[in-house]
């Protein structure tokens, strides 16, 4: 291991990142990841100002900064167009320090693969944790060219984690939230229209402009776990949400039946109890997966790379108990309240008794009525996070 050697399972957001912080810090990294070429199964991304600073410990906050499509009004409505909360960018840019961006994941994936050398990720590259590692042996990880030893191993295995299963065989694992999503890339509406997440009974849908000029569209309801539209997922959409306001029904007319997304929510309500194994860590997904209701899933996994990198900053003197007790004790408590806090936001948002969604909705624009900064005080602590800072160097 005189290499100083790290092995990073998976290639999306989180595995990427985190091969960036450990790469800038020293390390001898390669990523395996399964699929053929890192185009990302997904949409959209809304990177808050929290992702945004830990991007800046990997010098690419700026260029992503540079993404940001929209910096004007919006909020949350009703089906039939009503307000029920105003948000205002200027205003979160202000109380969060940056700005919220929203970019295509593949945009994001090419920005924090070019941080990398060019031979450090391998696709078509399937991998299994064989063994975390301990204080004196390396982790060892297998493929199909062989097995991989290495100081540290870091599982960014998505939310069906096999890694997570070999470290912690007893945990329950994902469990259905009720709920399924869908999204969609589409050409913009031909008449203006302001951002927005839209909150109907048992089912929302969210609009939000791409730097490019597209459009990106998410929607949320209650399904069965697995089930599937016979007709087709654009079909399914357009049944939920065709009636809905401008721009709902023309970004359905503009949809491409092939590329609607749908997904279902499972998140990890049951914490692990750490996020590590011998040298072995976990991040994103495979250690907290949570509900979308927060926008969160992807900034926390960012945040969890950068907080690993930090821990593991020096490869000859790594540590891996003490370092990787630390990355645990910084990210699950946070990451815990942060599943719990979603859950909550999502029960919120999905009701459907009609005297439920009334009240909701009167609450909703009771609380807007003490204008943006009453209503972006949800987001305090979670926005507002910034990631560690090295300790200086002792000068004897």
């Amino acid at each position: 291991m005189t290499q100083h050697r790290a092995v990073v399972l998976g290639a999306g957001i989180g595995g990427l990142a985190a091969a960036v912080g450990l790469h800038r810090r020293g390390w001898d990294v390669t990523v395996l990841e399964r699929a053929a070429d890192l185009a990302p199964v997904g949409a959209g991304i809304a990177l808050a100002p929290n992702a945004l600073r830990a991007l800046d410990t990997l010098g690419l906050g700026d260029r992503v900064r540079d993404l940001a499509a929209w910096q004007g009004d919006g909020g949350m409505r009703s089906p039939d167009g009503r307000w029920l909360v105003r948000t205002d960018a200027r205003a979160a840019a202000e109380r969060f320090g940056g700005p919220l961006v929203l970019l295509h994941r593949a945009t994001l994936v090419e920005i924090l693969a070019s941080a990398l050398p060019a031979r450090a990720v391998r696709t078509g590259a399937p991998a299994a944790l064989a063994h975390p590692g301990g204080a004196r042996t390396p982790a060892r990880v297998t493929t199909p060219d062989g097995d991989l030893e290495a100081e540290l191993a870091v599982a960014a295995d998505g939310i069906r984690s096999a890694a997570r299963t070999t470290l912690f065989p007893g945990h329950p694992g994902p469990r259905y939230s009720g709920h399924t999503t869908w999204r969609i890339v589409t050409p913009a509406p031909t008449r203006p229209f302001a951002p927005h997440e839209t909150w109907g009974p048992g089912r929302i849908w969210g609009t939000q402009p791409l730097k490019d000029g597209r459009i990106y569209a998410y929607a949320m309801a209650a399904a069965p776990a697995g089930a599937h539209a016979p007709d087709g997922e654009l079909a399914e959409l357009r049944r939920l949400f065709g009636d809905w306001h401008h721009p709902v029904p023309e970004i359905l007319a503009a949809a491409d039946p092939d590329g609607v997304l749908r997904h279902d929510v499972h998140h990890l309500t049951d914490p692990l109890p750490a996020f590590h194994r011998g040298r072995t860590a976990l991040l994103g997904d495979a250690a907290h997966a949570m509900m979308p209701s927060l926008g969160q899933g992807g900034n926390q996994a960012v945040e969890d790379a950068v907080v690993l990198a930090h821990h593991a900053r020096v490869p000859a003197a790594f540590d891996p108990g003490p370092a990787l007790a630390a990355y645990t004790a910084d990210r699950l408590p946070r990451t815990t309240a942060l599943v719990r806090r979603a859950a909550r936001t999502g029960a919120l948002t999905l009701v459907s008794a009609r005297p439920a969604v009334a009240l909701r909705d009167t609450l909703l624009r009771t609380v807007s009525r003490f204008g943006p900064g009453f209503v972006l005080r949800g987001f305090d602590g979670v926005a507002d996070w910034r990631p560690p800072v090295a300790e200086p160097s002792r000068v004897s």
